[in-house]
């Protein structure tokens, strides 16, 4: 995945300055986006705010987290259930 150039503090910033000026030919021309990059970043982090960015970042890493436990304990229950149908 490509990494991008501005994190998400940054982007809530540039969202913020966009609404308080409402101009996006100077907001993009000054930061170098393209206008549509702008309408995304609207789109996804519209209303938030930095801490909020942050706590669903870290809500997401967790999510990641538990679902390759639960598949890692999925691999291991069947496993366990094939072993047991073998005959010794």
């Amino acid at each position: 995945m490509k990494k991008t150039r501005f994190t998400e503090a940054q982007i809530v910033e540039i969202l913020k300055e966009h609404d308080a000026t409402g101009m996006t030919a100077e907001i993009c021309r000054k930061h170098g986006i393209h206008p549509n990059t702008l309408r995304n970043w609207k789109g996804k982090y519209g209303g938030l705010e930095v801490s909020d960015v942050m706590r669903i970042k870290q809500l997401e890493e967790e999510n990641s987290r538990l679902k390759r436990i639960v598949a890692n304990q999925a691999m291991d229950i069947d496993a366990l259930k094939y072993l047991s149908t073998k005959k010794w």
